[in-house]
């Protein structure tokens, strides 16, 4: 009989497009992929993969057999989940993709939690600012902060997320403070390249919006990379409130422009298409939603940005009764 992990071993060498990459995603040394390979190809009598100087690719007998070991490790995962689903234990292998600064800030903690609950739930977690496909490269669940893009996925809103101007003392000292966003022009920006609206930074001053095009000559794909070189006073920075807490708390980064709002969009938890949700996902949604949903206090500085907008808003109603 055609072992399960020799079909998965052979899925994920296609899948990946060699022994190394699907030894390392399965956690099994190189030459055990192999072994089960060589096992499935004899088991079945025939040649699954071509192997050539420029890789491996997979027969024509190798393609259908893909196809049906697919849906035959699909098949039993769903029934493993449906089998767990009437015991109130939560078990699987969760593959969840996750931002790196608020990934392992605020939300490795929460897996921790999780597993803790679920001694028999694994849970792989991926740390990269990198736009995953969570199809193709097999994701359960993803974590993604900003806008929600239309898509075939589906999403949840966790929470919303915060955005700051900050900048050093000691830049500030050099170059004067930005009193206005349109000031921002005459000042020396730190720019985030990890979205696609990271060219222009928009504020709201009450039902108006302006918009800026920062200029400045560092850049980085990393929120806290950005951070440390606001912190060495090379320029001024929008970053999520989630990143500059602990340095706006001690002093080290300076809020600005803070009669301004900048649309920071929102935590989402993303998963593929389907209408039943696995148990080990929802586990993990849930989770997500108990730990970030309502007031944000795992966020100082939102709930600092919240106060001020509370009170401005009660002292212009005082004013409106006072005329």
């Amino acid at each position: 009989m055609t072992d399960l992990e020799d079909i998965r071993s052979f899925v994920e060498v296609v899948e990946t497009g060699g022994f190394a990459r699907a030894a390392k995603r399965l956690n099994v040394s190189k030459s055990i992929v192999s072994r089960r390979i060589g096992r499935l190809e004899a088991d079945l009598g025939v040649r699954l993969l071509s192997r050539t100087t420029r890789g491996i690719s997979p027969t024509e007998a190798g393609l259908e057999f893909k196809l049906r070991g697919e849906r035959i490790l699909a098949d039993l995962a769903a029934a493993t989940e449906a089998v767990a689903q009437h015991g109130s234990e939560v078990m699987g292998h969760l593959r969840i993709s996750l931002p790196m600064g608020f990934g392992i800030r605020h939300v490795a903690p929460v897996l921790a939690e999780v597993a803790a609950r679920h001694p028999r739930l694994e849970i792989e977690a991926s740390y990269s600012d990198r736009f995953v496909d969570l199809i193709a490269e097999r994701f359960d669940l993803a974590i993604r902060i900003g806008s929600l893009k239309d898509s075939t996925l589906v999403g949840r809103r966790i929470a919303p997320i915060g955005v700051a101007i900050v900048a050093s003392p000691a830049y500030l000292a050099r170059h004067g403070r930005p009193d206005r966003p349109e000031d921002l022009i005459a000042h020396e920006c730190l720019l985030y390249t990890g979205s696609a609206d990271r060219e222009l930074w928009r504020f709201r001053a009450g039902k108006r919006w302006i918009d800026v095009r920062p200029q400045g000559r560092m850049r980085s794909d990393n929120g806290d990379a950005i951070m440390r070189y606001a912190m060495a006073g090379l320029g001024i920075a929008a970053l999520p409130t989630f990143i500059v807490t602990d340095a706006v708390r001690d002093g080290s980064l300076v809020p600005l422009l803070t009669d301004y709002e900048m649309p920071g969009g929102a935590i989402y938890a993303v998963r593929p298409p389907g209408a039943q949700v696995p148990a080990r996902v929802r586990v993990v949604i849930d989770a997500l939603v108990e730990r970030f949903g309502g007031e944000p206090d795992w966020d100082p500085c939102q709930m600092a940005a919240r106060r001020r907008a509370y009170e401005a808003e009660m002292e212009a109603r005082r004013l409106e009764a006072a005329e």
